[in-house]
């Protein structure tokens, strides 16, 4: 899955960082295939060209990303949403797609805001291998850790 910001390949996954500091505290590793929204992630130690998890830790404690949306890649019209669209198409309906979910889930608009997004796009090995098609969209933040949920905030 790949993040806005620098772009880089997960095991399943391109992870873009960039938002991604490097400490954080220990939590519990997670399958990239299996985030869902509502889960809090602490900063990855190292920024891998390819991973297979990602720590989750509680939301409650500090963290610096939140998943707030999980959706599957929709090719433009028609476009057949089956065949791997290349990293640049990924990232456009990942922008999209994450600039659009993020006033459900946090309460207020992007614009808005003062959070940003960033987000996992799959990689094209995790779309050939693993049949990912999915897009993770995470509020992030690039200054103090969060310490709570940010669902509902208005932040």
């Amino acid at each position: 899955m790949v993040v806005a910001g620098a772009v880089l390949a997960l095991s399943g996954c391109g992870w873009v960082s960039g938002m991604f500091g490097d400490d954080g505290p220990k939590g519990t590793e997670v399958s990239v295939f299996e985030v869902t929204a509502g889960q809090c992630f602490a900063t990855p130690s190292e920024v891998k060209a390819e991973l297979a998890n990602i720590e989750s830790v509680p939301c409650d404690g500090p963290h610096r990303q939140e998943a707030y949306a999980v959706e599957t890649y929709v090719a433009p019209s028609g476009g057949d949403s089956d065949v791997y669209p290349g990293e640049s198409a990924l990232a456009s309906f990942a922008d999209a797609i994450c600039a659009q979910s993020f006033e459900k889930y946090v309460g207020v608009s992007y614009l808005n805001s003062s959070l940003y997004f960033t987000y996992l796009v799959p990689s094209a090995r995790g779309w050939q291998e693993s049949n990912d098609r999915s897009v993770i969209c995470f509020v992030t933040t690039t200054g103090e850790e969060l310490t709570s949920s940010v669902a509902g905030t208005g932040w």
